[in-house]
């Protein structure tokens, strides 16, 4: 069973909008079930499909070079000097901190978008570095590749999806809920994938409570609730829901909707 999130912690900031964090990293940090997470793993995993999907269309010689600035990502945060052993030959070194990686990751990254500018491979590199400059804190970074990639990745690529809540995130960092309810709006509506479902409409929902419209948050997170049974999050927005309940916000009927096919 889910941990639930104490009240203190929902009336508080996200901790994003503290840190720069991502949402998936927020959301791990507190439900430990939650099988979206974007930390490190996801970005590796959608840098190199994307660098497949992309290969085909793309310059070779972008391509390989990308392969090779993605390598940043596979080596691995190891805090503390204590009996660390020594690389092996031809290796990197660990990092000693994640904000360390993170660092890494945009100079590589943006080093590599200047390169190969206007290129199908600069960008797919605009997610994960959008994602690193979120984690950095590094809002407008952040804005500027993920709008990038939202313009020119297929429209039916799944990972668009992490990049349209990476500008809903970088948004609400800057206080611009409008345009933050509009990122994940739009993160609702095209995002066909099962390890996001339910998550744009629980963000929309969020940002209307920011926004004091509550009633309306209520809805929203009902729907998410009923829409997206047994899902990461709507386990979140049953939490939300009983804050909201707790404040004397009247809280919709459960609907009797099914969750949409997600491949359609």
């Amino acid at each position: 069973m889910a941990e639930r999130v104490s009240r203190k912690e929902l009336k508080a900031p996200d901790a994003f909008q503290k840190a720069g964090t991502q949402a998936r990293e927020w959301l791990q940090g507190r439900q430990t079930q939650v099988a979206i997470g974007v930390g490190v793993a996801l970005v590796v995993l959608g840098g190199v499909a994307l660098v497949s999907y992309f290969s085909e269309r793309s310059d070779d010689t972008a391509s390989q070079e990308l392969g090779q600035a993605l390598k940043v990502l596979d080596r691995p945060v190891v805090e503390g000097t204590a009996a660390q052993p020594p690389p092996l030959p031809g290796q990197e070194p660990p990092f000693k901190t994640a904000r360390e990686k993170d660092e890494a990751t945009v100079k590589a990254l943006t080093e590599f978008r200047t390169k190969h500018s206007g290129s199908q491979a600069a960008t797919t590199a605009a997610l994960p570095l959008g994602q690193a400059a979120l984690r950095l804190g590094d809002a407008d970074l952040a804005l500027t590749t993920f709008g990038e990639y939202v313009k020119k990745a297929p429209k039916d690529w799944p990972m668009r999806a992490s990049a349209l809540e990476g500008q809903g995130y970088a948004h609400e960092a800057k206080g611009q809920l409008d345009q933050a309810l509009a990122a994940f709006e739009q993160m609702a509506q095209e995002n066909k994938t099962d390890y996001l479902n339910g998550m744009g409409l629980y963000h929309r929902a969020r940002i209307l409570i920011l926004q004091s419209k509550k009633e309306d948050a209520a809805k929203a997170l009902s729907e998410v609730s009923s829409t997206y049974p047994g899902s990461a999050a709507a386990r979140l927005a049953a939490d939300r829901l009983a804050l909201l309940a707790s404040e004397g916000v009247k809280i919709p009927e459960p609907s009797t909707a099914t969750a949409p096919d997600a491949g359609g």
